[in-house]
């Protein structure tokens, strides 16, 4: 088994490093892959094989990963099969999706005294058929939103947001279009405290169908005061997702506070 291991490990360096050779070595001339692309019946013999990485290399050598994250071998005398999961992504997926994983099932056999892969199949789940699985998908993008801005990391809190997103922030203009601009409005909010910032939606409410998603409820945001005590304030949030590629980000935020109707001041003193 260690003979399998040591092959298909060389086989996914071979992969990352875009070495074609590597890739085909230890595979049979009749080997079948069922691919994440089509074609529905899998690719069939070596060469066909062949002329299907090529693509997949000119992805990877973007930034993206192709990497095992955990392997099994079962083999007999002559015939073996080995499944796996690995981390296949850019950085901007696996950051906003991080336990999204590759599905990998080998099956080989022993071919004049040397084991050879005889069949490939790589998936990934679907979740465009569940609005349940979607989610969770964004309440777990919350989640850990919420986490990063307990540690203030401000790439955290900007991965699954997208590049021309356009927020309607609680302070001047009337809206922040982009990226960078939702990043420094919370650069400047993280700034602005020496101590803890806390951010949770205790009412969180999502639905989605298909590949849009909204979230809405009521924000509780604390700050830590320098003399130990703990601000908290209450305003009104609603984002908006859009699915790319698998991958759930916001597309747009509505984040407000109730004005008084006679002086037009923010009401930031109210609580559910």
């Amino acid at each position: 088994m260690d003979e399998i291991r040591e092959l298909i490990e060389r086989w996914a360096l071979a992969v990352q490093a875009g070495d074609l050779d590597g890739v085909l070595a230890d595979h049979a001339e009749d080997i079948v892959m069922f691919d994440v692309p089509p074609p529905e019946r899998g690719v069939r013999g070596l060469d066909a094989y062949r002329k299907s990485w090529p693509p997949f290399f000119e992805w990877l050598a973007t930034g993206a990963l192709f990497e095992i994250t955990s392997l099994e071998v079962t083999a007999g005398a002559d015939v073996a099969f080995a499944h796996a999961l690995l981390r296949c992504g850019t950085p901007e997926h696996l950051a906003a999706d991080p336990d999204r994983r590759l599905r990998l099932t080998l099956g080989l056999r022993r071919d004049d005294g040397r084991w050879v892969v005889a069949h490939e199949h790589h998936s990934f789940t679907d979740a465009s058929g569940s609005d349940r699985a979607a989610e969770l998908a964004v309440e777990d993008l919350h989640r850990r939103w919420f986490d990063d801005t307990v540690a203030k990391d401000l790439d955290g809190m900007m991965a699954g947001i997208a590049e021309d997103v356009v927020s309607y922030e609680h302070d001047a203009p009337l809206q922040y279009t982009g990226l960078d601009s939702v990043r420094a409005v919370c650069a400047d909010g993280l700034d602005a405290v020496d101590g803890t910032v806390t951010w949770t939606v205790p009412d969180l409410r999502i639905v989605a169908r298909g590949d849009l998603a909204v979230s809405w409820g009521l924000n509780r945001m604390t700050a830590e005061q320098p003399d130990g005590s703990v601000a908290e304030t209450w305003s009104r949030g609603t984002r908006v997702f859009r699915r790319f590629g698998g991958d759930w980000q916001m597309v747009h935020q509505h984040v407000s506070w109730p004005a008084d109707t006679d002086t037009g001041a923010a009401r930031t003193d109210l609580r559910p």
